[in-house]
């Protein structure tokens, strides 16, 4: 089974500043309502730009296996 790697938003650390949203190349996270970061998986590539630049640490890139999740 294929490997696909993608960023996970702690929804409770998260500030919504939006640095993710600047920095993230396929435009696959947004900030919902002015709440928390959310990350649209078919679009994320899990290259870990937004991981870096998140000042709440509230973000995480996993890996997940698929056949294991729901999609």
């Amino acid at each position: 089974m294929a490997a696909k790697r993608y960023a996970k938003v702690d929804q409770y650390r998260c500030v919504s500043c939006g640095a993710c949203t600047h920095d993230c190349p396929k435009e696959a996270i947004s900030v919902w309502k002015g709440c928390y970061a959310v990350v649209d998986r078919s679009l994320c590539i899990g290259c870990g730009r937004c991981e870096k630049v998140c000042p709440a640490g509230s973000i995480t890139i996993i890996t997940i296996t698929k056949g294991l999740i729901n999609e």
